[in-house]
């Protein structure tokens, strides 16, 4: 029975996928503060560098969606929280730490 490189594919991406995973990111601020502006600048730097084409960065401005931040239990700002791949890691401060960032991403070891 033949089998026809479509089906070889997924399971190729599969492992693809462990290697090199798509990371799931929420960054919460407060308006349109300076530490916002830096945290946002700083994480969009970091992804791009480290990550670029395997990443989703949400920025939630916590006055506007106060209900996002009820339910991810956000007690400060910025706070940086990955989702995907897990385990779920969260980040806070103006995102100028690129080393703690990077290992906290699972990106360097320690």
């Amino acid at each position: 029975m033949k089998t026809s490189p479509k089906a070889k594919r997924p399971e190729k991406q599969r492992s693809e996928d462990l290697e090199h995973p798509h990371y799931v990111l929420r960054l919460y601020v407060t308006g349109t503060t300076a530490r916002s502006g830096q945290a946002i600048l700083n994480i969009r730097e970091i992804c791009e560098e480290h990550l670029k084409g395997r990443y989703e960065l949400e920025v939630v401005d916590i006055y506007q969606q106060p209900v996002l931040v009820a339910g991810e239990q956000i007690i400060a700002s910025p706070t940086l929280i990955k989702k995907l791949p897990l385990p779920l890691r969260r980040f806070i401060g103006d995102m100028t730490n690129t080393d703690r960032i990077l290992v906290g991403l699972d990106l360097v070891s320690k």
